[in-house]
């Protein structure tokens, strides 16, 4: 199985992307395509011993950073790293792709040169957030800011088919983010999408309201991508808060550190599950072959996470059952 990664996607690259295929040559039995500025590459894998007949490097001299018009510059950027790694995967070059970078390039450039699936509409962002019942799927994330209800059907779709043969859950629970947990409440997108829901092949479980996010009511959480963005963000820096929060009460005076080794284990493990790092990064679901976007700050331990995602998402029939899925529901319409 052959990884591509955009090696100069992130604000730790190429030094997180190189450092994590590294370690995901030796451990996951992988082989990866480093892409990116060969210079830079060879410089960061000089400094660790690898597994040369697992590592190679494909050169691509132009970045598309966060602040350039990313269809644009995925037009004009024949030769930036993540079209060079989306074109390489279109031809069969690589089994999925990886990059950290400028998210709106990565889109355009798995809808442009990857491709859709037929009979998707819209590929979508697909995050696995934390919660009390551990990762659930947030569908979309932000790909999609204006959706039309039959949208949000093949995300719900999309995103049970990932929840169960990536994450191993027999029979994912489904719920459509409103304000209200009635059938009659929520906007027009909301209302209208409803009834598509209650028809689609998932475990749809009704409306969900912002508490039941965290509380893990749902494993799968539909939504347009820009109730998605906002639910991330602000889950986010909730955890970014949280941490420092708890991190200046337990190291405030002596007695308070010495409360906090009596339940080091317990914040170690509430830590572990508020870190993005452990799930690596947000499948591309609805493309013809495996894209993942990884988070911008993503240091090596997150990249390695997110090669392992790809991996997985590689190894499982996701896309098949997409396929024939979305499939089934045009015929359904059209009876």
């Amino acid at each position: 199985m052959k990884i591509i990664i955009d090696a100069m996607g992130g604000d730790h690259a190429p030094s997180a992307p190189v450092r994590a295929a590294v370690r995901a040559a030796d451990e996951l039995d992988v082989e990866i395509i480093l892409v990116g500025r060969t210079e830079d590459i060879e410089r960061e894998l000089s400094e660790s011993s690898y597994n040369k007949e697992r590592i190679s490097i494909v050169h691509a001299d132009d970045v598309i950073s966060n602040h350039e018009e990313p269809a644009k510059a995925v037009r004009s950027k024949k030769n930036a790293s993540v079209v060079v790694a989306a074109r390489m995967l279109s031809d069969g070059e690589g089994d999925a792709m990886l990059s950290m970078g400028n998210t709106g390039a990565l889109l355009a450039s798995g809808l442009l040169t990857v491709g859709r699936i037929k009979g998707v509409i819209r590929p979508a962002l697909a995050t696995l957030l934390p919660s009390a019942k551990g990762p659930k799927m947030l569908i979309d994330a932000g790909a999609n800011t204006n959706c039309k209800p039959e949208n949000l059907a093949q995300f719900a779709v999309m995103g049970s088919i990932y929840m169960k043969n990536v994450l191993g859950i027999k029979d994912p629970t489904v719920g459509l983010m409103s304000n209200g947990e009635e059938e009659g409440k929520g906007d027009e997108l909301t209302k209208a999408s409803f009834p598509l829901l209650k028809a689609a092949p998932v475990n749809f479980i009704g409306n969900i309201e912002g508490r039941d996010v965290m509380e893990g009511s749902a494993d799968v959480i539909v939504c347009d991508g820009f109730v998605g963005n906002v639910i991330l963000k602000t889950v986010e820096g909730m955890g970014h808060v949280v941490s420092d929060k708890v991190k200046g009460i337990f190291t405030n005076g002596l007695f308070t550190k010495l409360g906090a080794l009596f339940v080091m284990n317990g914040l170690k493990e509430f830590k572990r599950t508020m870190d993005y790092r452990e799930y690596g990064g947000a499948p591309l679901l609805g493309t013809k072959k495996p894209v993942i976007k990884g988070h911008g700050s993503s240091d090596a331990k997150a990249v390695f996470s997110a090669i392992n995602q790809a991996k997985k998402f590689v190894e499982t029939s996701v896309i098949d059952d997409i396929v024939n899925n979305i499939s089934g529901m045009e015929e359904k319409s059209h009876d």
